[in-house]
């Protein structure tokens, strides 16, 4: 994929590059290259998440969420699946 330009859309293509060659997707690549061009590297690098371990959601948390980031085959997952899933998106 290097060298090939990753559309108008993304505005840190180095960035989206060296995310999407540690394996990100490139929704979650783009999201992050965009954040960091609007409000610098070290200002998204310190925002960090507050919700709590996965492990610790409920089944019916874990599917909502799931849908609200656009999992796919999520109503026949089991939680680990789930977990899974969310993680890596």
């Amino acid at each position: 994929m290097p060298g090939r330009s990753p559309g108008p859309s993304v505005k840190d293509k180095e960035l989206y590059e060296k995310l999407r060659q540690q394996g990100d997707s490139k929704e979650k690549a783009a999201r992050i290259a965009n954040a960091s061009a609007a409000r610098g590297r070290s200002r998204v690098a310190r925002k960090g998440g507050t919700a709590g371990d996965y492990d610790e959601w409920t089944l019916d948390h874990l599917r909502k969420r799931a849908a609200e980031i656009g999992i796919r085959g999520r109503s026949g997952m089991n939680k680990a699946e789930l977990v899974h899933a969310l993680r890596t998106h």
